[in-house]
């Protein structure tokens, strides 16, 4: 089956119309038409292969959110007509320990896990992503929507950045009694505030800039602090129970370790093209604090956030944009000109 969609075909090159040929539903599968797409950074990275390994033709997009158009004759999840989402993954072994218990994020098979996009499938093929019109996915890695219709493009975000925050956040059970921090507010960082808060958690919310402190309260943060403000950094020292850095760019991690109380817990979410500073060693095991790093979240673990925040009303801040503008989406994402997250209305892209 034939589908619209929108591609670059080299690092250097501006995205334009492409025709990706989606395969015919098996008996497991879910076809989906597509109605929005969020835009994720790490569109922009694999895109223009500033992480290597990019596959061209390049057609990015992991926040997916559609309505069922056809099923196979085994599929039991969902029927035509239903909402449904597509998050990072559309396969993997299945087998493995961390598949088994539905981390299917860590997937240990190599080859075994298939990304929605910039992934290649046992039979040799590139895998093209929600910057279309149509996927076609195995029902285990289709995601059930139970939000209002309206909130369609407000919820694609969660299937990348909601549930990058919310993993760490459930397996480090943060909730009432607790005091985090969220570092950064960004695509990430709005989503951590959401959600700590909606947990039961009281929240911290730090940033590099002053513009920033009545949007983190309007998000939901229940104070806030500049970073850069040597004495206010202080005053944090030893009271968070748990912190969800979300910063991409390399940065002084002890800043923050210092400010967990003992046994506290830092989980890194960005990935910087540099490294961080080494982490003083003195400002681990002073308190038995722990630096650990997480990534998106399993298939079980998506259900339950999508499911948590629907029951809450909690979906994403977006900005809704055109398929044809998306150049001019990826310059102003380099300029952290959005709040928080860009979105593409798919029905541009049938337009034109």
């Amino acid at each position: 089956m034939q589908a619209k969609a929108y591609a670059t075909q080299s690092a250097t090159a501006k995205f334009g119309p492409f025709t990706i040929e989606r395969r015919e539903p098996g008996p497991a599968d879910v076809a989906i038409d597509i109605l929005y797409c969020g835009v994720c950074h790490s569109d922009l990275h694999i895109a223009r292969n500033e992480w290597g390994g990019a596959n061209y033709p390049c057609v990015p997009g992991h926040e997916i959110v559609g309505r069922v158009s056809a099923v196979g004759t085994k599929v039991t999840k969902v029927k035509v007509g239903d909402l449904a989402g597509v998050g990072c993954l559309v396969g993997s072994c299945r087998t493995c320990t961390s598949c088994g218990e539905g981390l299917e994020q860590f997937c240990e098979t190599p080859g075994g896990q298939i990304l929605t996009y910039n992934s290649i499938t046992p039979d040799g093929k590139n895998t093209y992503g929600g910057y279309s019109d149509a996927i076609v996915v195995d029902e285990h890695f289709v995601l059930r929507i139970k939000h209002s219709e309206k909130d369609l493009a407000a919820v694609a975000p969660l299937l990348c950045a909601g549930i990058t925050a919310w993993s760490p956040l459930r397996k480090w059970n943060v909730g009432p009694g607790q005091t985090i921090g969220v570092v950064g507010i960004g695509g990430l960082g709005h989503m951590g505030i959401k959600l700590a808060r909606a947990l039961g958690a009281r929240v911290v919310a730090f940033t590099t800039s002053e513009s920033k402190r009545q949007d983190a309260l309007k998000l939901g943060a229940n104070e806030v602090i500049v970073s850069k403000d040597a004495a206010a950094m202080q005053a944090q020292a030893g009271t968070l129970d748990f912190i969800l850095n979300t910063v991409a760019a390399s940065h002084n991690l002890d800043a923050f370790l210092n400010l967990l109380k003992r046994d506290g817990v830092m989980v890194l979410l960005g990935v910087p093209s540099t490294p961080h500073p080494s982490p003083s060693t003195r400002a681990l095991v002073r308190k038995r604090r722990q630096l650990a790093g997480s990534i998106i979240g399993g298939i079980p673990e998506t259900q339950e956030m999508l499911d948590f925040c629907a029951e809450r009303g909690i979906v994403s801040d977006v900005e809704t944009i055109a398929m044809q503008d998306i150049e001019k989406a990826y310059e102003r994402m380099l300029q952290s000109d959005v709040k928080y997250r860009f979105v593409i209305d798919m029905a541009t892209l049938k337009a034109g």
